[in-house]
């Protein structure tokens, strides 16, 4: 892994589909609106976006703490962003700030810890 910078950026957009609606995504009687998992999804997504070009060959980055607020309902057909900054870096830990955005409006905010990994090392102790 190469050094990543303070303030490295990624994004991430989604087009709110049927099967990303928490009422079909976890519960039936919640409304036809965008789940949270899916929006941490989308933040989480933009994360790595933010590290993707800093990582060598084999290396990829898990997720370890989300820490966010669903601030808005998004219904389908909507398209939303995500958006992250790295605000430190420790070792393999980085640390982001999160939000999402659907349109001018702010969805979720909130922050994200990633670790860089060796994908075939992590891999082999699953086994």
């Amino acid at each position: 892994m190469r050094q990543i910078p303070l303030g490295a950026k990624g994004s991430f957009k989604l087009l709110v589909q049927p099967e990303h609606l928490a009422n079909r995504f976890k519960d039936a009687t919640l409304p036809p609106v965008l789940a949270t998992p899916v929006m941490i999804m989308v933040m989480e997504n933009a994360a790595l976006n933010a590290i993707r070009a800093y990582l060598d060959p084999g290396e990829s980055a898990v997720g370890t703490v989300v820490n966010v607020r669903h601030l808005a309902a998004t219904p389908v057909g909507r398209l939303i962003s995500g958006e992250a900054e790295v605000t430190k870096v420790d070792g393999r830990r980085i640390d982001f700030t999160v939000r999402a955005t659907e349109g001018a409006k702010e969805i979720g905010i909130g922050s994200h810890s990633r670790v860089a990994i060796d994908v075939a090392k992590f891999v082999r102790r699953l086994e």
